[in-house]
């Protein structure tokens, strides 16, 4: 590994909604007479997006004082290699820090807050500010990290994806996904609206509002059951946990084998049944994804390697 100093910082950005809207829109005022139009406040994208540039720079001075470095948009995350020594920084909202590390193999990774009044930054726990002194803590390995468990989908053509919050595995439009699923113990044919894979660090988000969604319709439907009995796992917990989202039962389709948990020792396959529009996509980012049509076999899994965010 190189000296403390020689080791090359990744500072990956994302756009902010006004240069989407302007990439849509071709200019800001087109886009200001857009939003406008609809009724909604477009200062409001106008200050977001100068808080975050303004932090941007901050960001940019530092590292130019520190020496080796590269900007990456997060758009070009799927493409880009990163080297063994690298550190990256993430200068975005929270989910910004999910799409980068499941692209990370043991990289320490400090999430930078650009704008603390607008983000929460649960795992944004540093602004542009403190990374002066903080990168040289970082190079040198003597800084507090958290470990994060990640899921990984695994095609037998031997493609894989990973996963920092939850893997989804199902059909792109609104029809029902087809598909078998198995375990150790269960086997069966369902059809649904797809499943959820979820890490401890994803327990808190798409996860947590299925189950709090499913157990809110068992209870008006007479069931005794109360949100309060769902609790989200460590970051670091050594398992995953699935849900099968609206299974369909009908003749060729069961419904018992719909959530479970899956340790380090354990896995669940999946076969497809879609002629077309089966996927598997990873954290809300659908862009980069698994085709997952008819005979297509896949099998979920906690990943070999973990997350490393800065504390």
């Amino acid at each position: 590994m190189p000296a403390s100093s020689d080791r090359k910082v990744i500072l990956v950005t994302r756009e902010t909604r006004l240069e989407g809207l302007i990439a849509r829109y071709h200019t800001a005022a087109q886009a200001k007479f857009y939003v406008e139009h609809l009724g909604a406040d477009f200062t409001d994208y106008r200050r977001e997006h100068d808080t975050y540039l303004a932090e941007k720079r901050r960001t940019i001075e530092i590292l130019e004082q520190w020496g080796r470095y590269q900007i990456v948009d997060r758009s070009f995350l799927p493409n880009f290699i990163f080297g063994p020594a690298d550190i990256v920084v993430a200068l975005g909202q929270d989910g910004l820090v999910a799409n980068i590390m499941k692209y990370l193999d043991g990289h320490p990774l400090i999430g930078l807050n650009p704008d603390s009044g607008r983000h929460d930054g649960v795992l944004l726990p540093f602004v542009p500010s403190d990374l002066a002194p903080l990168l040289p803590d970082v190079a040198a390995d003597k800084r507090a990290f958290k470990s994060v468990t990640m899921a990984k989908a695994s095609l037998t053509d031997g493609q894989a994806l990973y996963a920092v919050n939850d893997l989804f595995i199902g059909a792109r439009s609104h029809t029902s996904a087809l598909y078998e699923i198995q375990t150790a113990t269960q086997h069966e044919m369902q059809s649904s609206s797809g499943l959820i894979v979820s890490t401890g660090l994803g327990s808190t988000a798409w996860f947590k509002s299925i189950v709090t969604g499913s157990l809110a319709i068992a209870k008006a439907f007479g069931e005794p059951s109360e949100t309060a009995g769902y609790s989200p796992w460590a970051w670091d917990a050594g398992e995953l946990q699935f849900a099968v989202r609206e299974p369909f039962p009908s003749k060729t389709s069961q419904t018992k084998l719909v959530c479970g948990r899956l340790t380090r020792s354990e896995g669940l396959r999946l076969r497809s049944l879609m002629p077309e529009n089966g996927v598997i996509f990873s954290d809300g980012i659908e862009a980069d994804r698994l085709e997952f049509n008819s005979g297509t076999e896949a099998r979920i899994t906690v990943a070999e390697r973990r997350g490393k965010l800065v504390i």
